[in-house]
């Protein structure tokens, strides 16, 4: 695991700020979108500059890939488009909360059927009660001590 745990655990970390720092410019500035579309615009800088500094040759093999591999800039618009109008309001905690419940669902539906040519790992009952447990885990986190 090593490296690649501590990369995804400050992934993980970087998912409530982004979520905080953004809803907090949507607000401030009276407009989610516009928000958004700064948020992407610093990122598009940002991958751009690590696409220079590590080689540009994968643009020449993105006219052969299947269609439905570029979706994934979809999901990244309405996830940041959604959490920027509705953290505000709902709170961040509890967005990221059913953020992190969606994404336990649909990572093991992916991982059980092998979608998009991931690894396959069936959801066995043992790694049911695992996600299940992961789930009520985080849900303690963010429901214990409200009154």
């Amino acid at each position: 695991m090593g490296y690649q745990a501590v990369v995804m655990v400050l992934s993980g970390v970087g998912i409530p700020v982004l979520a905080a720092l953004n809803a907090r410019l949507g607000a401030n500035i009276g407009s989610p979108a516009a928000a958004a579309l700064v948020l992407f615009m610093v990122a598009f800088c940002a991958t751009g500059a690590v696409v220079l500094m590590t080689g540009t040759g994968a643009f020449a093999r993105m006219a052969g890939q299947p269609g439905h591999l570029f979706l994934g800039g979809l999901f990244v618009a309405f996830y940041v488009l959604s959490v920027t109008y509705v953290a505000p309001s709902f709170g961040v905690g509890n967005a990221v909360f059913f953020v992190l419940l969606g994404q336990l669902i649909s990572a093991a539906v992916i991982d059980h059927f092998g979608l998009f040519g991931a690894r396959v790992a069936e959801v066995s009952p043992m790694r049911l009660a695992g996600i299940a447990v992961m789930a009520l885990g985080v849900a303690l986190t963010q429901f214990a001590g409200r009154g």
